[in-house]
């Protein structure tokens, strides 16, 4: 197969790199073999090939090619709850509505209805890899990795652990501690049987919810999981005022020290939020190589504080974006690239109107849109160690087309007017699931309209 069309990706943080009328060979397991620009001397000759050999798929005039977007934090239990109960602190909100729908999911006929219209619709937003964190439930958790392998989702799902008696209702926490880590196990080598030859587009992952939901010997027995199976890890970190002063009263220690105590910082670790973690904090992160998820939208209604983005990648972290449906109130990614950027505005500029100008805000805080693309995909696709995330030779193709010239769109662009550069920073700003005209997971056409 060959795409040729307009590429736009930011494989280099801070910059974008435009191909004009480029040529995407991705052969028959979804990897991309060669990109050729006009200028290649195998242009031509590939182009020819493709025409004779009726392999080649052209993007139409006002259509670009742009790597699939990365997710990397979905509550998929909390689909229902989307737009709801955001007036609430987060300790209200999970006790009187999170854990009450969570706890529905020991009914597999409400799992599938749920899974398969919150994959369809991720998949529609142009979310092409989702990191999920299911229930308490095995067998729930089981068919959210089975509707991502059957609709064709890049995924990484884990059954959440949540053992802790003092945290948890009684009508929704694990039997045991030794049911926890026992299912933790059986999750794992379930999804890592599925797939046939595509193996590797659903993975799991240790899911320890937070610190407050697992006791201590539940945690020391998922960083051994972790360990044994070199599998991903994912939980909250230093989310809100409430739960990182719980983890400081409880062990003496903060979010990132407990947790790489528990041996659950590794090179596959994706930590949701962190936005109150300190500057040796961040040190640990780098330096054990875990990836963050940045979740701008969410952060405003349960975090207490923004997450210091720019602090973060210039200290080298690796940073990409999440939902955090439900706590966020839009699933798609673009807005949580808008949001991201915002957020990082608002930090660098203050918020007190009554502060003096000179103190108001955090200096040297903000990111642009550039950033914010680049954490929505190739900063995502780093925290995951996949090789996605660009157009380049190597690299899977999960990629979306996003078209700007739909008449009912709010997605405006202007041939004299405007770059490529713009363009993207246009479809950041004002495109929606309605410009999203195709969507490819390793080569496969999942979406056409």
């Amino acid at each position: 197969m060959i795409v040729k069309g307009t590429i736009i990706h930011t494989p280099v943080l801070g910059s974008v790199e435009i191909i004009h009328d480029g040529l995407v060979a991705v052969d028959d397991d979804g990897q991309i073999l060669h990109v050729h620009r006009t200028e290649s001397g195998e242009y031509e000759t590939c182009l020819a090939a493709a025409r004779a050999d009726d392999q080649l798929i052209e993007l139409q005039r006002g259509q670009y090619l742009l790597p699939g977007l990365v997710d990397l934090h979905v509550h998929a239990p909390q689909w229902p709850q989307l737009g709801k109960a955001l007036h609430l602190p987060l300790y209200d909100w999970l006790q009187q509505y999170t854990f009450p729908l969570e706890a529905r999911y020991a009914d597999l006929g409400f799992a599938r209805t749920v899974y398969t219209s919150l994959v369809e619709n991720l998949l529609a937003n142009g979310t092409t890899t989702v990191m999920y964190f299911g229930t308490i439930h095995l067998e729930a958790t089981k068919l959210l990795a089975d509707v991502c392998q059957e609709q064709g989702q890049r995924a990484i799902v884990g059954k959440v652990v949540m053992d802790n008696p003092d945290q948890c209702p009684d009508f929704y926490r694990d039997e045991s501690c030794a049911v926890s880590l026992d299912e933790t196990r059986a999750f794992v080598d379930y999804v890592s049987g599925i797939g046939g030859k595509d193996s590797d587009r659903v993975l799991p992952a240790v899911t320890p919810r937070f610190i407050p939901s697992c006791t201590d010997e539940a945690l020391l027995g998922l960083g051994n999981i972790a360990q044994e199976y070199a599998c991903h890890v994912q939980t909250h970190c230093s989310e809100s005022d409430w739960e990182h002063d719980y983890v400081l009263d409880r062990h003496g220690l903060n979010d990132t020290q407990s947790l790489d105590q528990f041996g659950l910082l590794t090179d596959k670790t994706v930590l949701a939020h962190a936005n109150l973690i300190s500057p040796a904090d961040m040190t640990t992160i780098r330096d054990r190589e875990c990836g963050i998820a940045h979740c701008p939208l969410s952060n405003i209604y349960f975090s207490n504080a923004v997450f210091p983005a720019r602090k973060a990648l210039d200290a080298g972290l690796t940073v990409g974006l999440g939902t955090d449906i439900s706590g966020g109130p839009r699933a798609d990614i673009l807005s949580n690239c808008q949001a991201a950027v915002n957020a990082s505005r608002s930090l660098e500029e203050g918020v007190d109107a009554n502060a003096d100008a000179a103190t108001r805000g955090m200096p040297d805080s903000r990111i642009d849109y550039l950033e914010a693309f680049w954490m929505a995909t190739v900063g995502g696709a780093r925290a995951l160690d996949l090789q996605i995330g660009q157009i380049s030779a190597g690299y899977r193709f999960d990629a979306i087309v996003v078209d700007t010239e739909l008449p009912d769109s709010n997605l405006t662009t202007w041939d004299d007017l405007d770059t490529a550069e713009d363009i993207l920073q246009k479809i950041i700003y004002n495109a929606d699931r309605r410009n999203i005209a195709q969507v490819w997971v390793q080569g496969k056409l999942l979406k056409s309209r």
